[in-house]
């Protein structure tokens, strides 16, 4: 059986998404699309709008396999987050891969990828580190010394690492049809602009799958925890326990706290040179949801593939795969694995509003 592979977070699946499917299924087609999808907190550092299994319930529309990014990756800097998707993907062999990008330019990003092997590459970077400037600038001003002018577009950074990881398959990129960050609804609009509306509380339905829309009633967003988060850093004796929180920002982090209304604030009174706004929102997120520097430590590395969700298709290739596959699969909740017990505490935090909610380990996977 052919296989291709998929990196998302569907926050929320929009006609984007549905877009990038359509055009895997005309590249490889009758093969069965794998999706490594992040859960109830994403890689920008947000909160997810609507919860994991619904987003599997919607993916399971148009994809066969739909498998859990943890946690403990789904949440990290761009080099962890796609060196674990990508792990999860070799580990399940899929045979291609395609990912959205800015530029949708391969060559161009596997020439980056070979120049960070170099040497000089990885002067210059620790030299605009070391100078206080943020990785992504560091990264873009080391690129044009070296004459590469790359743009700081999240999707082409992300390729960057999938492009890394992923040597030895088909690798495609398909031109994304707007902007990451882009706030104007269109027929088909970022998850940007589709959540800013749904904040503002705007009427979203033509800007959405069907299929998408009757699932967007519970949802959640960052401030909607921003009390749990204040209560924590207040009644904190020690910030810098937690994941990503370095370099004494922990004493701007408290000086700040109080003044701030929401988690928007907070980041503008906290932001510097030194820290993009994305990386302070993974930062609060980790504070949020206890996640610890030791945790990290001991999560480096993938060890399980948890199932969501599948189809027939689905099921036949987990079934082809499973003799050979060199991690355990997983088709419920197994607590001998830490980041599986991280998991069940983090979305304890996120369905943490409802008066009843289904704990982690009481889930099945869906069946489409």
């Amino acid at each position: 059986m052919k296989s291709v592979g998929i990196i998302c977070e569907y926050n929320p699946f929009h006609y984007g998404h549905l877009y990038h499917i359509n055009k895997v299924k005309e590249l490889f087609p009758n093969y069965v699309i794998v999706a490594v999808i992040g859960g109830n907190f994403t890689q920008r550092g947000d909160v997810s709008v609507i919860d994991k299994w619904k987003k599997t319930e919607i993916a399971l529309n148009y994809v066969d396999l739909v498998i859990e990014l943890p946690f403990v990756f789904g949440t990290q800097a761009a080099d962890i987050f796609t060196k674990a998707s990508t792990d999860i993907l070799k580990a399940l062999k899929v045979d291609a891969f395609v990912f959205g990008s800015e530029s949708a330019d391969i060559d161009k990003l596997k020439k980056i990828v070979k120049i960070q092997g170099s040497a000089e590459y990885n002067d210059k970077i620790k030299y605009y580190l070391d100078k206080g400037f943020n990785y992504p600038t560091s990264l873009a001003r080391s690129l044009k010394d070296l004459g590469i002018t790359l743009e700081n577009n999240p999707n082409d950074l992300l390729g960057i690492g999938y492009i890394r990881n992923l040597k030895d398959i088909d690798i495609r990129a398909i031109k994304r049809t707007n902007g990451y960050h882009d706030l104007d609804l269109d027929k088909i609009s970022s998850a940007t602009s589709i959540r800013n509306a749904l904040k503002n509380g705007t009427n979203v339905k033509e800007y959405v799958p069907d299929l998408c829309y009757k699932y967007l009633d519970d949802l959640h967003f960052f401030d909607d925890y921003f009390g749990l988060l204040k209560y924590k850093i207040i009644s904190s004796n020690n910030l810098s326990i937690y994941q990503t929180v370095d370099e004494g920002i922990e004493n701007k982090i408290k000086k700040n706290i109080l003044k701030a209304k929401n988690i928007e604030e907070l980041i503008s009174l906290v932001k510097s040179k030194r820290y993009t706004y994305n990386k302070l929102k993974r930062m609060f997120l980790h504070i949020l949801c206890s996640f610890t520097k030791e945790e990290a430590k001991k999560c480096t590395k993938v060890n399980y593939i948890r199932v969501l969700g599948f189809n027939n298709n689905g099921r036949c290739y987990l079934n082809y795969i499973k003799k050979t596959c060199r991690l355990p699969i997983i088709a419920g909740y197994d607590d001998s694995y830490l980041a599986m017990r991280i998991e069940s505490r983090v979305n304890n935090i996120y369905n943490i509003k409802k008066d009843d909610f289904l704990e982690e380990y009481k889930h099945k996977p869906i069946i489409h």
